[in-house]
């Protein structure tokens, strides 16, 4: 982040006026934790507060917070934000179950060593500081929230063009599908062709191709209804849809390695199992994508050095070892990858494109195409660490085809509380502002 980035954060206003817009809403009934690295804001935290507030709930959730927060290795302080409507009452008291939860956090974040700097509760109308006592400084009821909203860090996020929704409902009218019954009929004639070429190592590849082709170029404007209809069909794939997210977040070599490491392809490559790509989403340089290195990431790369394996013309035992032990490598990243796992840092700038590219084909039409775009964009918003908006679009997912179950893995997921592997690291995590100083 450059000096120009950066910006200055001074007052408890302030750091309230930042938290919208670091999560993109504004959160409600909600446990905000910001680690600190000395004077530098780092992660942000949002979770559900606990329905309930016995003892043993409040030690869970803590643990659960502290765990989370811990995976930020240089902090060494944290801020809390409880947003809350429960507990105000006229006198601007706050009881209920925030003062308990508190106080059960603060001890088990001092024993992780991460020292509580401050807190706050914030309502509707009004907020106060949690430590305050002093009714000259933080009067009866509380300060009000429009203290907030004319922050001087909040404007400057305004005028950065960041905006804040007032809940995680992410798609309005001009994100609803077009109803084009021939649209529909030639995507469905485009998938009946792929279904007989699926597992074809050589349509498999064609098809990575096409997508890396994809989500590296410039797609200011609307596919045309050929390129649509053949994007949307290769999402009905299920085996080509994760593809496409192994590949966007961790490169070619990882898509390929891990289909073949599952036995997806048990076709003969004929000339016949080549993909009709429509003329949109031809490559305008097919050497570049035949070369040797096309389609590997950094994290994948080419082999490194120029050693050759060891063995020679009499290991061949020795080479099948090998082969299995990729094999099962390349299994585990697959998964590793849906978890956020793998690889270290991942492509946010392809994952960024698949989000827009997958944008505009959910508006072309219904149905588990636009079912499998759904739950893929509330994936990268679970990576990118926002589970309410995650939640969102697998809702909508679920409801264009009911019983979408990619859709109910990851929902479940979020559900458990678990916080993508990428979003837990300060080095891969996504940044929308790339920090700020407290």
């Amino acid at each position: 982040m450059t000096a120009a980035d950066r910006v200055t954060i001074s007052r408890p206003e302030d750091i309230l006026g930042f938290i919208p817009h670091a999560l993109g809403l504004w959160p409600k009934e909600s446990l905000v934790a910001i680690t600190l690295r000395g004077q530098t804001l780092g992660a942000t935290l949002r979770v559900d507060l606990p329905p309930e507030r016995s003892g043993r709930v409040l030690a869970l959730y803590s643990r659960r917070i502290a765990e989370y927060l811990e995976a930020d290795h240089e902090a060494d302080g944290v801020l809390l934000a409880f947003f809350s409507e429960d507990g105000w009452d006229g006198s601007g008291l706050v009881a209920g179950k925030l003062p308990p939860l508190l106080e059960a956090l603060e001890p088990v974040l001092a024993h992780r060593g991460l020292a509580l700097r401050d807190a706050w509760f914030i309502g509707s109308d009004f907020w106060r500081s949690a430590f305050c006592a002093d009714l000259e400084c933080c009067p009866l009821p509380g300060r009000p929230v429009d203290q907030i909203l004319d922050s001087r860090l909040n404007a400057e996020m305004v005028f950065r063009g960041s905006n804040v929704r007032e809940s995680p409902r992410l798609l309005g009218p001009g994100d609803q599908p077009v109803r084009d019954p021939e649209f529909m009929k030639a995507e469905g004639a485009k998938l009946e062709d792929l279904l007989g070429r699926w597992r074809s190592r050589k349509a498999f590849e064609e098809m990575l191709d096409v997508w890396t082709q994809v989500l590296d170029s410039s797609h200011a404007e609307e596919f045309d209804g050929e390129a649509a209809a053949f994007l949307r069909a290769s999402m009905r794939i299920p085996a080509w849809r994760d593809a496409v997210v192994v590949l966007a977040a961790a490169g070619k070599a990882v898509a390929l390695g891990g289909a073949e490491a599952f036995g997806f392809f048990g076709q003969e490559d004929h000339g016949e199992n080549a993909l009709v790509i429509p003329p949109g989403l031809r490559s305008p340089s097919p050497v570049a994508r035949n070369s040797p290195t096309a389609g590997l990431s950094p994290a994948a790369g080419p082999p490194s050095g120029g050693r050759k394996p060891a063995g020679g013309k009499g290991a061949g035992g020795g080479r099948k070892a090998t082969r299995a032990a990729a094999t099962d490598v390349n299994v585990l990243r697959y998964g590793d990858v849906l978890l956020g796992l793998y690889p270290e840092n991942p492509d946010w700038n392809r994952l960024t494109s698949l989000d827009q590219v997958l944008a505009m084909l959910s508006r072309r039409g219904g149905g588990e195409a636009r079912a499998a775009t759904l739950t893929i964009r509330g994936w990268i918003q679970w990576c990118q660490g926002s589970g309410s908006f995650a939640h969102e679009f697998f809702t909508q997912a679920d409801a264009e085809q009911r019983g979408y179950r990619l859709a109910e893995l990851l929902a479940e997921v979020v559900r458990l509380g678990t916080v993508c592997g990428w979003a837990r690291n300060k080095s891969s995590a996504w940044r929308k502002f790339g920090g700020a100083e407290a």
